[in-house]
């Protein structure tokens, strides 16, 4: 039995990780939280640098502190981005979920349009995505 989404607890994190993002060249603050079958929470924001490529985004920050904290199994994620259409993961963070479920349910929300949603799957983001079991020359 899968567990059950409280969109609107998991959208609350990512709303509060945006309002810490450190966004100073762009000015495009992004929140992420991801929910673990566990049921623990793992939050995110984008944190930018002057060397731009060394800039990190929402959802990897997210993903790493899951990881960190000794984590694998996300089941859920919600990214807030400005304005009223909601942005999506670029796609260095689509791989990186992928890395870890591509099933992966996401709920894409512009702050300034709360109630104007984008659900959508990391599969749909990312079709045939490179898995690990790509190394094996193998395809789920």
């Amino acid at each position: 039995m899968t567990q059950p989404i409280d969109w609107e607890a998991l959208l609350q994190q990512a709303e509060q990780a945006r309002a810490r993002a450190y966004a100073p060249y762009s000015n495009y603050h992004v929140g992420a939280a991801i929910l673990t079958a566990s049921g623990r929470v793992f939050a995110g924001c984008n944190v930018e640098n002057a060397s731009y490529g060394l800039t990190v985004c929402a959802e990897r920050t997210a993903i790493v502190s899951m990881v960190a904290a000794g984590e694998s199994k996300p089941i859920a994620i919600a990214i807030v981005t400005r304005g009223k259409e909601a942005g999506t993961p670029c796609g260095m963070c689509r791989q990186v979920l992928a890395e870890f479920a591509l099933d992966l349910p996401i709920r894409l929300v512009g702050a300034d349009a709360r109630e104007a949603f984008y659900e959508t799957t990391l599969e749909t983001l990312l079709p045939r995505a490179f898995r690990p079991e790509s190394l094996l020359g193998e395809r789920t």
